[in-house]
């Protein structure tokens, strides 16, 4: 039997606020444990909690960039279920009605058309403390400094079909809260991570399959590698007469295998019921319409901007909206007028300058090298001053120092030859060294074309430009012997 899995994801952002969904403690990362849990954070007796204003238009955002319906009405609930590290033994969350329901996004499965990712809901609640296994012997230890952090709960539809579409989709929305400003993306950090529903079925069939739920995942290649772990078990238990149980599971990325944790509960057995202390949440139109007004581009649009304005490859727009600062980066470079190539700018940005900046574990707004310099050494290629060897050079010594590539031309004296007599020369001394290799090249043995190319270059130190040594070339060996 061919089978086929169906995966949904519901993913955690934690809203960039500096206070807490309900209260005015601090959400830094980092600090001292239990060193920002207010009398609100642990429900202690008397205290009430006070809605965060400012992550409704955050979750309001987010809506729009998904094309959802923003609820006029939404309602807090009480999600009851006891575990150590939810001091009230209850998360304030929304249930019945959510902030936003019924939107979608649009990934891009490589080799393939766009495919449309339904996203069921997005609800406003409160994070959970941290349990600690590690960090005393034979005791387990309670941080409650996340306790009552605002997260945004996005709920896909089942509607992904392998590991590595999750991962595409997940992408999708961490660019999306980023280019939103709503949500720092942080996956080492626990300010977004994601629970995976995974169930197969046989091909053709549409009654869904009993669903696992891996918890807490938090990186990109750990969700891949759960995700195709529990489909393939999955399957061999069916194909095994066996039945697979409602449950939730965790995910060893040291054994590279999932384990079970509970039990799956149903939404039943967390007696939901209305946050009796919280007031329905209501929404105007008036504020959807100014949070409208501020939106800045969404990544699908910015991508088809890149494409059509700068007929960039899909390939190279994929990567740049990946990250705003990215993105912003390439159009600074552009800005800089004739000469930057949008295809040049591309290649060193994604290649030359990324490849350093993770070798040096610095993001792309640390970059030693600014947009402007960049723009210098684009344009010295592009015009031949320099070759694309020289380049390399000139890029080398531009990330140690603050100059732009003419002034690291000039001091280090880089500038490519052009001159067709001063390239005859040092072509003709080179052929003249290797005279019998010469006469292999002229009996048929054209590979060595390359060879002396490589010569030259040596020779030059890299300085001749490229395009006039291939034509010149040719012309010398055509005309060999050469006259005395």
């Amino acid at each position: 039997m061919t089978w086929e899995p169906i995966i949904g994801l519901e993913i955690h952002a934690q809203l960039l606020s500096n206070t807490k969904l309900f209260s005015g403690a601090a959400t830094t990362f980092g600090a001292e444990p239990n060193t920002q849990a207010c009398i609100i954070d642990l429900a202690m007796p008397g205290v009430l909690p006070v809605l965060n204003e400012a992550v409704i238009a955050m979750a309001i955002k987010f809506g729009l960039g998904i094309n959802a319906t923003i609820n006029h009405q939404s309602v807090f609930a009480r999600k009851n279920y006891f575990y150590p590290d939810l001091p009230k033994g209850y998360q304030i969350s929304q249930h019945d009605l959510p902030i936003i329901s019924d939107g979608y996004i649009d990934i891009y499965p490589p080799n393939n058309s766009s495919k449309r990712i339904n996203i069921v809901r997005a609800h406003l609640e409160e994070d959970a403390g941290k349990s600690l296994h590690d960090a005393f012997d034979n005791y387990s230890g309670i941080d409650l400094n996340r306790a009552g952090n605002p997260l945004l709960e996005i709920v896909s539809a089942p509607e992904l079909s392998s590991a590595k579409e999750a991962v595409i989709y997940l992408k999708a929305i961490h660019t999306l809260v980023r280019y939103l400003s709503i949500c720092d993306g942080n996956m080492q950090e626990g300010s977004f991570r994601c629970d995976a529903n995974v169930s197969v079925r046989p091909i053709g069939s549409k009654t869904l399959g009993t669903r696992t739920e891996i918890k807490n995942l938090n990186s990109f290649r750990f969700i891949e590698r759960a995700i195709n772990y529990e489909i393939k078990r999955q399957i061999a238990i069916l194909e095994n007469d066996g039945f697979i149980s409602q449950e939730t599971r965790l995910y060893d990325p040291q054994q590279d295998v999932t384990r079970t944790l509970r039990s799956k509960e149903n939404a039943t057995d967390y007696r939901y019921f209305p946050e009796p202390d919280l007031l329905p949440l209501l929404i105007t139109t008036e504020l959807i319409d100014a949070i409208t007004a501020q939106m800045p581009e969404l990544p699908t649009a910015k991508r088809y901007r890149l494409i059509s304005e700068y007929d960039l490859s899909e390939y190279d727009a994929d990567i740049l909206i990946t990250n705003p600062d990215l993105a912003a980066y390439f159009e600074a470079m552009i800005a800089n007028g004739p000469g930057v190539t949008a295809k040049l700018a591309a290649n060193w940005l994604l290649g030359d300058l990324l490849g350093a900046l993770n070798k040096a574990n610095l993001t792309i707004n640390l970059s030693p090298i600014t947009p402007n310099q960049l723009a210098s050494l684009i344009r010295k290629i592009a015009d031949g001053t320099i070759s694309g060897k020289i380049a390399k050079t000139v890029f080398e010594i531009m990330w140690q120092q603050p100059d732009d590539a003419d002034s690291i031309i000039a001091n280090s004296g880089l500038t490519q030859v052009s001159d067709d007599q001063a390239i005859i020369t040092t072509i003709d001394k080179i052929l003249s060294a290797n005279s019998d290799k010469v006469q292999q090249y002229l009996a048929g043995k054209e590979k060595l074309f390359a060879y002396f190319i490589g010569l030259v270059m040596k020779d030059s130190g890299g300085k001749i430009n490229p395009q006039r040594l291939n034509s010149l070339l040719k012309q010398r060996l055509a005309s060999w012997p050469l006259e005395p």
